[in-house]
């Protein structure tokens, strides 16, 4: 069953690259379950640990640990992934880090429940998947 997240803990699990993890299959799977991009875990998945956005230096030192902080939004590597992201799973990460920034993450947050919760069951949906893994397992 998906986890449903509370608004105010949700902001937590808002990637620096814009990325919502309690919408990412690795947050929402049952077993190995990553607890999003932010939280230090040793369980989770490798990729994550030593992502480059992540654990970039100017990232990691700005007041606010997102990219839209950044004077070279969109690097390179951000700019990979949003075009990943776009083309496979209709999502981009740059526009989320312009809406944070312009309108605030309450209204961000607001956004993404509405785009990503499931009018059958009110579950959260999988930007990974194009169904409800809360209905369709």
């Amino acid at each position: 069953m998906t986890p449903s997240i509370p608004l105010q803990q949700t902001a937590r699990l808002i990637a620096p690259c814009g990325m919502n993890c309690a919408l990412c299959l690795a947050f929402q799977r049952q077993k190995k379950r990553c607890p999003g991009c932010m939280e230090e875990d040793p369980n989770k998945p490798h990729s994550c640990q030593v992502c480059i956005i992540r654990n970039c230096p100017t990232i990691l030192n700005n007041s606010s640990h997102f990219c839209y902080e950044c004077e070279n939004m969109p690097c390179k590597r951000l700019k990979q992934l949003d075009k990943r992201y776009r083309m496979k799973y209709g999502m981009s990460m740059i526009e989320n880090l312009n809406e944070i920034k312009e309108k605030g993450m309450d209204v961000f947050l607001t956004d993404q429940v509405e785009t990503y919760t499931c009018k059958t069951c009110g579950g959260l949906m999988c930007v990974h998947r194009s169904r409800c893994l809360t209905c369709e397992p």
